[in-house]
């Protein structure tokens, strides 16, 4: 471990632009070092970006009213870092993990400048189990104990910023602690003891993985068709979702957090308008978890940062939920990482970095744009641990590109670096498809992954994902010919195509949000589902003119669209399924 300087730094302010200060200091200082503002009674938190000589520029997290030539700054030689340990699921967090219940509690409504909390609870005690013994010899992230945080075996580990090997010297006898109390301690090679609680920190920038990476195999179910069917994820990959103002980016983010087949959920708003963040905070403590029937706040950690709080923040939220949701794929759990919005962390970026006269890249975006947003992004993955599990954390960013343009310098970074891409569509969101994932422009990596995990379950997934794909394709070729020509313009055989790709979109690639049993589809009832849309697509029909084949798919779209919203275990359901399956067979045969 690090020794501790004997004497801090300070330094005081010479220069404000906007949150950038210019610090001259006197001591050692180092890239990314938090330091205080003080501002009489007050104290801002700040972080250096760049050294320069004598002179440190910070930028500072919070409001700078105040703040004036030669006020006094002091550093700390910590840099920004998460606090880990039982407590954090449940909790509400800004960029900096103040607990923003108990900010609340001490300032009111409006919340002050220099107010920081702990993030976790002292005054909690946990049931503690011992694990590790006298004598054991441990290393980084290896089990000290465990305890029980709501259903979760939440494992207290050697903390990770203590590398090599530690002989455990004394373990407390199970019982209940706050999570202060000394539960172990460990002496390293020369001798040294050291005490250990169930809480440790984190650098937030630096990626927290101790274990080998291996790729990612595993589906993760979302319940919405589009994408479990036609762009799937893995659990441990990456992807996007780009989308104009109004698509329905956020909701689509609300709905993989209520449904995703995964352990834990970290929601980070960096950037996001305060109004979405409040509806989250007002919904998600009343809904259910459909995978275990608890409150959906039981697995999920949010990490607020509204468009109204100081830029600089956003980039720290960003980094703050990565280390979350790292410190728990350590556990062996399976993680998901919301950031909502990815385009407005860059545009904070792309701020300080003009603050800080750097030479502008594309669109005044900071040169290092690409590799700020790859090495994010290269946080995800599946890693093995020692005790033979593996854990998986999969990062989802949402882009706002201005006027819904793709061709920008963010969304084209995320592009390069994301396993799939679900691109939002304002046509299809006017058209009041949900969601409005354009399947023309979006797609998926993982496919041939997905359809080798479900091959116990379907045969040929991949296979019949690319037919469905060609129906869709061919069937809006079709559609921008008839807009020119008309329906008599064109084959009854190109009718049928151009049919046979709008049902599928209308009644499988579409869900109704408002409706309890079509809102979430499992994924056995989408895979029977889409065996259904198989036979369609294979079916020799034949009609007698475009009205005939127009009113048999009218009809056969309706027929589905009611099924999907009947109970899955129903009578209801497996007679309108039967009825279904007759109809196509009964218009075959006549043909």
């Amino acid at each position: 471990m690090s020794s501790e300087k004997t004497a801090l730094a300070t330094g005081e302010v010479i220069k404000a632009f906007g949150n950038l200060l210019h610090v001259r200091f006197k001591g050692d200082v180092r890239q990314g070092e938090i330091a205080m503002v003080e501002i009489g009674d007050l104290c801002l938190k700040g972080e250096i970006i760049e050294i320069a000589g004598d002179v440190a520029k910070l930028q500072v997290f919070e409001d700078i009213v105040g703040i004036e030539l030669h006020t006094p700054v002091k550093f700390t030689t910590h840099l920004l870092e998460a606090e880990l340990g039982p407590g954090l699921i449940s909790a509400i967090f800004d960029g900096l993990q103040n607990p923003l219940e108990r900010v609340a509690d001490a300032c009111g409504l409006f919340l002050q400048r220099g107010v920081y909390i702990p993030s976790l609870d002292r005054q909690k005690h946990w049931d503690y189990h011992s694990i590790a013994m006298v004598g054991d010899v441990l290393e980084r992230g290896d089990a000290l104990g465990t305890t029980m945080e709501g259903r979760f075996h939440h494992k207290i580990m050697l903390p990770f910023s203590m590398r090599g090997k530690y002989t455990v010297s004394w373990v407390v006898k199970d019982g209940s602690y706050t999570i202060d109390e000394t539960i172990a301690k460990v002496k390293d090679e020369k001798g040294n003891e050291y005490s250990l609680t169930m809480t440790q920190k984190w650098p937030v920038k630096i990626p927290l993985i101790e274990g080998k990476k291996v790729k990612a195999t595993k589906m993760m179910d979302t319940g919405e068709r589009v994408i479990d069917t036609q762009f799937p994820i893995l659990k441990g990959g990456t992807f996007c979702t780009p989308g104009p103002f109004g698509a329905g980016k956020t909701v689509l983010q609300h709905h993989l957090s209520k449904y995703s087949s995964v352990d834990i959920v970290i929601i980070t708003a960096c950037g996001e308008r305060a109004g979405e963040v409040v509806e989250v905070l007002k919904t998600f403590p009343h809904l259910t978890d459909p995978h275990t029937n608890e409150s959906l706040m039981s697995r999920t950690v949010i990490i607020c940062n509204t468009s109204s709080m100081p830029v600089a923040a956003r980039e720290a939220s960003v980094y703050m939920g990565a280390t979350i949701a790292e410190y728990y794929r350590q556990m062996g759990l399976d993680v998901l990482l919301l950031a909502d919005s990815t385009s407005r962390w860059a545009q904070a970026m792309r701020e300080m970095s003009g603050r800080l006269e750097e030479i502008p890249g594309e669109e005044a975006f900071p040169a290092y744009l690409g590799s700020r947003i790859a090495s994010f992004y290269e946080r995800s993955g599946v890693i093995t641990l020692k005790e033979g599990k593996t854990g998986s954390l999969t990062i989802a960013g949402t882009v706002s590109p201005a006027g819904g343009n793709f061709e920008e310098p963010v969304t084209q970074a995320t592009l390069a670096v994301v396993g799939a891409f679900l691109g939002l569509s304002r046509a299809r969101s006017d058209a009041r498809r949900y969601p409005a994932i354009d399947p023309l422009i979006s797609w998926s990596k993982y496919i041939e992954d997905v359809s080798l995990d479900l091959e116990k379950k379907v045969e040929d997934w991949d296979k019949k994902n690319e037919k469905a794909f060609k129906y869709i394709k061919e069937g809006d070729e079709i559609g921008k010919r008839m807009e020119v020509v008309g329906e008599e313009g064109i084959t009854v055989e190109d009718l049928v195509t151009y049919l046979k790709g709008e049902l599928y979109d209308f009644s499988y690639l579409q869900q109704n949000a408002f409706d309890k049993e079509d809102a979430y589809c499992p994924l056995d009832r989408q895979i029977i589902l889409f065996e259904m849309i198989q036979k369609i697509f294979d079916a020799p029909f034949s009609f007698n003119g475009h009205d005939e084949a127009r009113n048999f798919f009218l009809n056969l779209q309706s027929e589905i669209k009611n099924m999907n919203f009947m109970p899955f275990e129903s009578d209801g359901y497996e007679k309108a399924f039967k009825a279904i399956e007759h109809r196509i067979e009964n218009a075959t045969m006549q043909n």
